[in-house]
């Protein structure tokens, strides 16, 4: 081989493994985020969340990853097998207390669960077959009917099971497929139905399938019932029936609220979910034009997140990264520095 034609294969070797090496630097990092199934609130919200994160951060590469319940996005980000995860309060008061459904799942952990961004709360309440209201009345007219609470691994589920509890009212839990449940209720199989909202303002895909099923009516809680419920430490707010999209044959929706988020850990360094947060506050308006669930972000993204950390930051560690962004809005509190997750 002539000189000039081992100076061109040298040259051209190096260019080579110069242009491998730029693009192995811009492959994005995969973040293999789970939510709930298809039809639910999470399911939906997560698709638009990272249709927009995806777009906006380049250097990511999320994939949205349906689970039969969000309980098992935060058990399967614990054990290794996701990176982001969507997690309720009520699941990491669980976790915190080694109880319910993460009794003994403490050992089988690799890792903590992290709180880094607090998206909207679910709503939940009770419906029953409208022609019935004159019958049931109250949440204890329940007792001994056949009531579909939700999926078994779901947390509303359990949200509204605790509530049913609380006050006494012992029915029959009756389990039935997401996508029957509005002609289930019709036919008389089922006495009674969970009802949600995201954010206040909109109906899971399901529920709202469900509606075309069968005409049904808001059951709300007696006051003697709400009055007891708030003893036992249950908010409970009034949601316009105009979020649900239909005739709810009640002037008012009495639902109880718990907050729900879109969790990443030691995956995505602080100043990337910084980043990850200031895009989404940036974007808020947009998000809740395609999913009005994002609604309660709104302008002042960072007060969402403090009334969530209030209520849910000593349950698990805090992404130094959603530290940084409430520090730089003023709304840190300083007892929370020692819950701060280690990265």
């Amino acid at each position: 081989m002539s000189i000039m034609n081992r100076i061109v294969t040298t040259v051209a070797f190096a260019a080579a493994i110069a242009l491998a090496s730029t693009n192995a630097r811009a492959e994005p990092k995969d973040i293999r985020w789970a939510t709930g199934p298809v039809g639910s609130s999470g399911h939906k919200a997560l698709v638009v969340l990272a249709n927009l994160l995806n777009k906006e951060m380049p250097e990511y590469r999320i994939t949205v990853l349906p689970m039969p319940g969000a309980v098992m996005t935060v058990k399967g980000y614990s054990t290794g097998e996701y990176q982001g995860f969507y997690g309720s309060d009520i699941a990491l008061e669980e976790y915190a207390s080694d109880s319910g459904r993460f009794k003994g799942f403490k050992a089988l952990m690799k890792r903590e669960p992290v709180q880094s961004f607090w998206s909207y709360t679910l709503e939940v309440g009770i419906a029953i077959k409208a022609s019935n209201k004159d019958k049931i009345k109250t949440w204890h007219d329940l007792t001994g009917k056949k009531v579909y609470t939700g999926p078994l691994p779901f947390d509303t589920r359990l949200k509204l099971e605790n509530a049913l509890a609380a006050l006494g009212v012992k029915h029959i839990y009756t389990q039935v497929d997401l996508s029957t449940a509005g002609s289930q209720l019709e036919s008389g199989a089922i006495d009674a139905m969970i009802i949600y909202t995201a954010g206040e303002t909109q109906p899971a895909p399901w529920i709202s399938q469900a509606s075309l099923a069968v005409d049904w009516a808001a059951l709300n809680p007696s006051t003697d019932e709400i009055a007891t419920l708030k003893k036992k430490g249950f908010q409970i707010i009034d949601v316009k029936p105009e979020a649900f999209r239909r005739d709810v044959h009640t002037s008012n929706v009495k639902l109880l609220p718990f907050y729900w988020g879109f969790d990443v850990g030691a995956d995505v360094p602080a100043d990337e979910v910084f980043k990850m947060l200031t895009i989404i506050e940036k974007h808020s308006a947009e998000l809740a034009k395609l999913d009005p669930s994002f609604t309660q972000i709104g302008s002042k993204m960072w007060e969402f997140q403090k009334k969530a950390l209030d209520a849910t930051s000593a349950l698990c560690p805090i992404h130094p990264g959603l530290a940084k962004y409430m520090r730089e809005k003023g709304v840190w509190d300083k007892k929370w520095d020692s819950k701060l997750a280690t990265m």
